[in-house]
């Protein structure tokens, strides 16, 4: 794994060591503590984490300014953390910045999957070496204009099955785990993704292939998870 800074913001020590705890499970050494919102967004400019977990509820500013503030020179995925669960908040979070929204009590182990995802996401969308028109065989992908198209003929697809292909399509050829495209397409813990990940293939395969039963392109690994592949093999 990757050497990311992680900045946890939280004015309860518990909750600071409990995550801490968490994150160093899953591999992550380099994290940051603060315990209120100035000194985090003063620590922020001058350490530039890779991804901040920051509480809506803090002694001086709230997390949701702190958010906006640090918008003005951040792009790292923020995720929230709040004992708030009404949707008027988690879209106030979404809206002023946030990548994420975790209501507590969370569990320790579903927050460092949710970390996991949001860097992978950060991480595939800044790739400079990312080609914004695949091909693929007769399938053709328009990153920027999210469209697909295939033999020439544009393909109906959801926001969710255009994000699979094309996630499968920047890495063609290789085995993705089903673990692994729901935490980078859902930007959650792929525990229980199992069924969502196979109807969306099913769908998927129901457009792209001239028969879904036999599919040329989407190919299952059994145990292993799917890959896309060029079936005429260039």
């Amino acid at each position: 794994m990757a050497e990311y800074k992680i900045m946890i913001v939280d004015d309860e020590p518990d909750i600071l060591i409990l995550l801490e705890k968490a994150l160093n499970m899953e591999g992550f050494s380099d994290i940051v503590k603060c315990g209120n919102g100035l000194v985090a967004v003063d620590a922020c400019q001058k350490l530039l984490p890779d991804l901040m977990i920051l509480d809506v509820m803090l002694p001086d500013i709230d997390g949701y300014e702190v958010c906006r503030q640090i918008r003005q020179f951040s792009h790292c995925p923020i995720l929230f953390l709040s004992s708030k669960n009404d949707e008027v908040d988690k879209i106030l979070g979404l809206a002023v910045g946030g990548d994420d929204y975790v209501t507590k009590p969370f569990s320790p182990k579903e927050v460092a999957f949710r970390v996991k995802a949001q860097l992978r996401r950060a991480e595939y969308q800044k790739n400079p070496d990312r080609t914004h028109i695949i091909t693929v065989g007769d399938l053709v992908i328009d990153s920027d204009g999210c469209r697909a198209a295939k033999s020439g003929r544009d393909m109906e697809l959801t926001a969710r099955e255009f994000e699979i292909l094309q996630y499968l399509a920047e890495n063609v050829g290789r085995v993705i785990s089903r673990e692994r495209l729901y935490e980078t397409i859902w930007g959650e813990d792929s525990v229980g993704c199992d069924n969502t990940i196979m109807v969306h293939i099913r769908h998927l395969r129901e457009k792209l292939e001239d028969n879904p039963t036999r599919p040329q392109y989407i190919i299952t690994m059994k145990g292993l998870g799917y890959k896309l592949v060029n079936p005429y093999g260039k």
